[in-house]
Order: structure tokens, then C-alpha cells, then sequence
């Protein structure tokens, strides 16, 4: 069947940019460019994808839609535009020139405050992505889904997407509070989530199928198969998995499902939500 790689990055490796790359990560610090993912995923049977971006400047944002430009299996792309900055609403407006711009991810995990979704002047960013019809990708980490879930609750018609399950502990095999909060966060209709970035969750060395399956079956019993897409995160997935790995533990995870629902998670969602 057809399938949309709904979530993955490409990257030009500066030392002090990407610095989020560190040194245990060094199979990953180097460049990744279309030529470099899409034999990889033809060889999946992958047929398109969505790049989100990496880096938090505008310049991460031109970066990709100029790739998306020039490729044409790069079928949307997540950017950043600072939701907090006082001229947000001019910046979406000059970035709404860009049709296979789908929507913006800020890269909540790595602030200090739990509540930095909160704050007054990313709220008003968020309220300016409506007039445009833009997604927002929420990047977070299990101490920060109460916040999230506050956040949804304040926009009900904003769509918005839970990367990687909300980062479960996975090697530490911790299901609570992640699984209650994930289950709230479920309950809005308007909030989807990313079956993507679990490998490097894990024991990146000795993780296992197993390991998975408790955190992406709780996914798809609150979630439903209505509102989960499939994420690689490669590059970023490489440091654990290569692609063929990826694509095998979403396979086993959701081959119980009819095909249509598999259809749903493979491609349809991510059509629909981003509307590539």
C-alpha cells in the first residue's frame, strides 16, 4: 500500500548549530539531503514525506522549502517561525507564499520552563497559525503534557500533531503518568500523533520489538488508527535503527489492524492533516 514518511529531517552539519548532536550521536554528524534519503525510501516502498525542521531560525525554514522545491517526494514541510516574536503575524504571512509549507514546530523539549507553551506570547503565535490554516507540531517530553494538554484545550479548532508519542521513557520501561496524560491529550478530536521516534527511546544497542509494543498499542487504543501517522525521524533515528528496522516495528505494531485502518496510518492521516 502507500506510504508517507510523515516525520524526518535533512540537514548541512555545522558543529555549532547542530549542537544537539552530540558526541555519543557521531554516526549522525554529517550531512543528509534528499539524494541521500530518497533511495532509501524507495527502497521502503515510501513514496513521499514531510521534512521538519531541525533548526530554530527562518533560515531552517527557507532551507527546506528550497529542498522542497527541487524534490518533488518532499511533499510538505514543518518550519519555524518565532511564534513568540511581536511581528509573528507578518512572518506567517510572508512564508504563506510557500505552498508546501504545512505548518511550524518550535522545539519545546529543550526548554527549561514545563510551561513554555504557555506562555502569553507563544499562545498569540499559536492563534496567528489559523488564518493560514497551518498545523503545529508539538515536540515535548512527558513532564511537559500538562502544559500540552492546557494548550490544546485553549485552541479546540487549531490541528495540532504529538511527535513521537510524547517521547516515552522507553528504556526505563516508565508507562505512568505518560500513558493518563497521553489518554487526556487523546480525548480532543483535533490532536493527532506521530507513530515515529521510539528507537532512540530505547536501549539504543539492545532494544527490542518487544520494548514497543505496551507504548504503541496505548497509542492506538486512545488514538484511534483515525489519528496516528508513521514517522521515521531519520537521520535522527539512525543512531538506534536504520530505516528498514523502522519500518518493520510500525509493521508489526499495527499489522492486527484491517487494511484500511493501516491505510489510515501509513498515508491517509498525514494527507489529510498537512493536506499534501
Amino acid at each position: 500500500m502507500k506510504r508517507i514518511d510523515a516525520h524526518q529531517h535533512f540537514w548541512t552539519y555545522q558543529p555549532v548549530k547542530d549542537a544537539w548532536i552530540t558526541d555519543d550521536m557521531a554516526f549522525i554528524q554529517r550531512d543528509f539531503l534528499p539524494n541521500d534519503l530518497k533511495p532509501v525510501l524507495e527502497a521502503a516502498g515510501v513514496s513521499g514525506c514531510v521534512a521538519v525542521q531541525a533548526d530554530q531560525s527562518e533560515a531552517e525554514s527557507v532551507f527546506l522549502l528550497e529542498l522542497a522545491a527541487q524534490h518533488s517526494f518532499i511533499e510538505g514541510v514543518v518550519g519555524w517561525v518565532d511564534l513568540q516574536a511581536a511581528d509573528v503575524a507578518d512572518r506567517l504571512a510572508h512564508f504563506s507564499g510557500y505552498p508546501k509549507l504545512k505548518g511550524v514546530r518550535h522545539i519545546v523539549q529543550g526548554e527549561e520552563d514545563p510551561r513554555f507553551l504557555l506562555r502569553p506570547a507563544f499562545l498569540r503565535g499559536i492563534e496567528a497559525l489559523a488564518k493560514h490554516g497551518y498545523t503545529y507540531d508539538i515536540l515535548v517530553k512527558p513532564h511537559q503534557l500538562d502544559a500540552t494538554l492546557e494548550l490544546i484545550r485553549a485552541f479546540p479548532d487549531q490541528p495540532f500533531v504529538i511527535d513521537h508519542l510524547a517521547k516515552p521513557y522507553i528504556k526505563a520501561g516508565v508507562r505512568q503518568p505518560w500513558a493518563e496524560q497521553l489518554a487526556a491529550i487523546a480525548n480532543h478530536g483535533h490532536v493527532y500523533c506521530k507513530l515515529s521516534g521510539m528507537v532512540t527511546e530505547a536501549d539504543w544497542n539492545g532494544w527490542e520489538v518487544g520494548d514497543f509494543q505496551y507504548y504503541i498499542q496505548h497509542m492506538l487504543d486512545v488514538f484511534g488508527p483515525r489519528r496516528v501517522m508513521f514517522g521515521s525521524d531519520w537521520p535522527v533515528c539512525l543512531v538506534a535503527a536504520d530505516y528498514t528496522q523502522v519500518i518493520g516495528v510500525a509493521n508489526r505494531a499495527i499489522a492486527h489492524l484491517a487494511r484500511d485502518e493501516q491505510e489510515l496510518i501509513w498515508h491517509k492521516n498525514a494527507a489529510d492533516f498537512y493536506k499534501l
